[in-house]
């Protein structure tokens, strides 16, 4: 079993509420506790997400071409995977049978796909469209 982030967070968090119930039993006391162990938690996303975004910045402003096109780059592959089905339906109406036959070699290959790849497109999918729209809203993007 891997012991990702998630779970480590949670352990600490867990600890965290025991030993604060431990050392304050007064309730005033346990309030302070628990604002100034929210403020770190605050203060502990915003140094993460900062330095996410620090990296991504980083990536985007690479003078290596692959690097700063990676992301549309992969956007391309997944479209072109979409753009299939096309010349596939027109297939299908003139050989069902190899139709059949190619889509389930396709269902099969792409079942072969792990699950965090999955995640990893929708994740940039979302991101990168998310991001251009903000920089055109915002008037950043050329």
């Amino acid at each position: 079993m891997a012991f990702g982030i998630d779970d480590a967070v949670t352990a600490v968090a867990t600890l965290a509420d025991t030993v604060v119930k431990a050392a304050f039993p007064n309730p005033q006391d346990k309030a302070k506790a628990d604002a100034i162990r929210a403020s770190a938690a605050v203060e502990a996303a915003i140094a993460e997400a900062n330095a996410n975004l620090q990296a991504i910045v980083a990536e985007a402003k690479s003078d290596d071409r692959w690097t700063s096109r990676a992301r549309p780059s992969f956007l391309y592959v997944c479209y072109l995977m979409i753009l299939a089905a096309i010349p596939m339906g027109v297939l299908w109406a003139f050989a069902p049978g190899a139709a059949d036959s190619v889509a389930t070699g396709l269902q099969k290959w792409l079942t072969a796909i792990p699950d965090a790849v999955w995640q990893l497109f929708s994740i940039g999918y979302l991101g990168y469209t998310g991001g251009r729209s903000w920089e055109k809203v915002k008037g950043v993007a050329k």
